[in-house]
């Protein structure tokens, strides 16, 4: 019982990675650009490497890539694959999903996998407590955080709860199968978020109102447009108005997940002058 484990550079892979080695759980750690011997090679936007990572696998996490999603999923097939967890989003619950860049290509793997003669499990978080992390150059460098919604709010999941919730239904095929709606504990809004990082930190955080167009313009080299226009959209429809918080994390893991807060303690290191 093989687990292939795709992403394993990433902050959720990582974590699962130990998780179902401590289980005792086989696991194949892969990239699309492994740092070491351990890890395997497989990349998602490569239908060559598929086929030999594949060999004897019977349990995969997968990252959301959709660009040669039917080859991959043909390849497992062929290889006898049993059981496929998806990294999704909860984006792809939006009326407006199929034409979402932050939804679309979530949306496309879900709908393979769905198609396939393969059990799959979508996990489908909303926002990772990680995102936080972009406001960490500005913060280290005492200026001011640009928001354009600073009341806009988000569910920030904590990674490792995430990888938790992804290690319980590889090891229990009475929780896979269906789809998962992944929340952190509280919603909190972007202004919440640098609030807290102030006190973690023990440094006054300024933000800075900016409009749609200047974070844009700051974002150019990083976000590309349509992609920040739906990041925008996307702030600016949670405006004042909480998330919706659901029970599934607690369901999966056994207890309420780890607040932003906790998460911030944890990083205070990536905001700290």
């Amino acid at each position: 019982m093989t687990i292939l484990v795709t992403g394993a550079r990433g902050a959720v892979a990582t974590e699962l990675i130990a998780l179902l080695r401590q289980r005792g759980l086989p696991v194949r750690p892969a990239s699309s650009r492994p740092t070491d011997p351990s890890i395997a090679t497989c990349d998602l936007t490569d239908p060559s490497t598929f086929r030999g990572v594949l060999a004897g696998v019977s349990s995969i996490f997968l990252y959301a890539e959709s660009s040669h999603i039917d080859a991959f999923v043909k390849e497992a097939v062929t290889a006898g694959v049993e059981h496929i967890v998806l990294l999704s989003s909860s984006a792809v619950l939006a009326p407006d999903a199929e034409a979402n860049p932050l939804a679309k290509h979530h949306l496309d793997v879900e709908h393979a996998l769905t198609a396939a003669p393969i059990r799959s499990t979508m996990l489908r978080p909303g926002a990772f407590a990680g995102n936080a992390l972009a406001w960490s150059w500005p913060i280290k460098a005492g200026a001011p955080v640009s928001l354009p919604y600073p009341q806009s709010y988000n569910d920030p999941i904590h990674e490792a709860d995430l990888a938790e919730a992804a290690a319980a239904v590889l090891a229990d095929p009475t929780l896979s199968g269906r789809a998962y709606t992944l929340t952190g504990p509280e919603p909190i809004t972007c202004a919440g978020q640098i609030d807290i990082l102030s006190r973690v930190t023990g440094q006054d955080i300024a933000i800075r109102n900016v409009t749609r167009e200047e974070w844009k313009a700051e974002m150019a080299e990083y976000v590309s447009g349509p992609i920040a226009d739906a990041l925008l959209d996307w702030q600016r429809s949670n405006d004042g108005v909480p998330t919706e918080i659901t029970t599934d994390v607690e369901r999966l893991i056994g207890r309420p997940g780890r607040t932003f807060a906790a998460w911030a303690q944890e990083h205070a290191a990536a905001f700290t002058r």
